[in-house]
């Protein structure tokens, strides 16, 4: 089976993108993708299937996500290149496990932006119904809902795909400006309830046991909630794809990833605490505004409204993120000859590849506009853990095959570490609705038939064009 050599991998020739961030940026990034509506709802989502325990359901997941995260930190730090799972499943796996990541990848970033931008929407339209400005209805919604074209989401994805066009270091620094907004967000909600904070609301504790069980018509326990909060972790992985277009990624991208990450599972203990200390669970456990509820009920209405107002800007963070990581996976899928090579070209004025960031940004806008991503959008989750599963697989066989390779990042106890990342995220993935997992087996099926009847046929021509 054919693999990308390291060498290749690591020096990816003339069409390499311009490096241009420092760790700072790759942290920013990190949080921004992170940090998004997960932790302004899954409090009461998980407080609702663990109890008070759901502090424990953050720190569980946060775990199996931090075991997934040493890995990417090694291995990106290894091969500097970017494509993120995709480039070191080609280098460690074979081109055709590659396509399968890669495929996997291009569903999840598309599915994600997508439906952040259509939940982006959502909260625009109900902004301006409250300044008097309401927009058409038709205008706010795909067919699936009984309008036309959702053209806020689509808007908001032209906005952020004209600011990655713009310059990757000018998009960066502007998405540390808004992370940081946000983040000021939550530490004012953390001050707030934290000041009436009982130790008796934790009593019990643990009311639904630790591990995941039938109860009370839902699937309830520590595990449950883990299984379900893991998806307000994942977003740290679109750093991965941006250590080519980091100066020092080395030193940058783990600090990055591990950085990012570890910030951001501090900030979701720190408010699951806050908030169940605050007053029980049973109040805000069917919320779909936990946060902004518990606020109201405190007496802060001026600050409930602030936190709202901090959910949208938050989302524009998430898009950006997964924009980039998804237009850069595409660019090496382009660059590798497994797509059309002409997308990948990179702007000499900008240093950015706008030809495939267009491409992208048109196929998510499509997607947000018209189709019911209510339905699908948790086949993302699928194709999050085939990566992160992936790339730790991709870490053991590495240090099998390429002891001697330099590695400026090595993760201890790596035969611990890896292989905890892999049955965490394959836990997860079996907890997922077997609708979801079904669905996300058609989808790679039908990739395997794209390789072989397509990407194969123009692989073979194309390699000869890139050179």
């Amino acid at each position: 089976m054919k693999r990308k050599d390291l060498a290749a991998a690591t020096e990816p020739g003339q069409h390499r993108l311009v490096p241009s961030l420092s760790w700072w940026h790759l942290v920013a990034l990190g949080v921004g993708g992170v940090v998004g509506t997960g932790i302004y709802t899954l409090i009461g989502v998980g407080a609702n299937l663990a109890g008070p325990a759901v502090i424990l359901s953050f720190f569980v997941a946060g775990l199996i996500c931090a075991c997934a995260a040493l890995c990417y930190a090694e291995v990106a730090a290894m091969i500097p290149a970017s494509g993120s799972a995709y480039t070191y499943s080609y280098a460690a796996l074979g081109e055709i496990f590659a396509w399968v990541v890669g495929w996997s990848l291009i569903l999840e970033y598309s599915l994600v932006v997508s439906a952040v931008a259509v939940g982006w929407s959502g909260y625009v339209t109900g902004f301006l119904v409250s300044l008097g400005m309401p927009l058409p209805g038709w205008l706010c919604a795909g067919p699936y809902a009984g309008g036309l074209v959702n053209l806020p989401a689509i808007f908001i994805i032209a906005g952020v795909a004209g600011l990655l066009c713009a310059g990757t270091r000018e998009s960066a620094n502007l998405n540390a400006v808004l992370v940081l907004v946000k983040l000021a967000a939550l530490a004012l909600f953390v001050a707030l309830a934290g000041s009436h904070f009982h130790l008796s609301a934790f009593h019990p504790f643990m009311p639904y046991g630790f591990a995941g069980h039938d109860a009370e018509g839902a699937r309830r326990g520590v595990m449950a909630a883990a299984a379900i909060i893991f998806f307000a972790f994942y977003g740290f992985d679109a750093i991965s794809t941006a250590s080519e277009e980091t100066r020092n990624p080395g030193r940058d991208i783990p600090i990055g990833i591990v950085g990012s990450l570890a910030i951001c599972t501090l900030i979701y203990v720190g408010v699951a605490a806050a908030a169940v200390g605050s007053m029980p669970f049973t109040e805000y456990a069917h919320s779909a505004e936990p946060l902004a509820l518990i606020l109201r009920r405190l007496g802060y209405g001026a600050a409930s409204v602030s936190i709202g107002a901090a959910a949208v800007v938050a989302l524009p963070t998430v898009i950006l993120a997964f924009l980039y990581g998804q237009s850069r996976i595409f660019f090496v899928m382009a660059r590798d000859g497994l797509i059309p090579s002409r997308l990948a070209v990179i702007n000499p004025r900008t240093g950015t590849p706008v030809r495939i960031i267009v491409v992208t940004a048109v196929i998510v806008a499509i997607l947000a506009g018209i189709v019911p991503l209510d339905q699908i959008a948790a086949l993302a989750n699928a194709g999050t853990l085939l990566a992160f599963m992936a790339v730790a697989l991709c870490l053991l066989i590495l240090r099998r095959r390429a002891p001697e390779q330099m590695r400026p990042f090595r993760v201890r106890a790596a035969w611990l570490v890896a292989p905890a990342a892999i049955l965490g995220c394959f836990y997860l993935f079996l907890s997922l609705p077997s609708r979801t997992q079904i669905f996300f087996a058609v989808w790679n099926i039908a990739g395997i038939f794209v390789y072989g009847a397509v990407t194969r046929p123009f692989d073979r021509a194309g390699k000869e064009q890139v050179g």
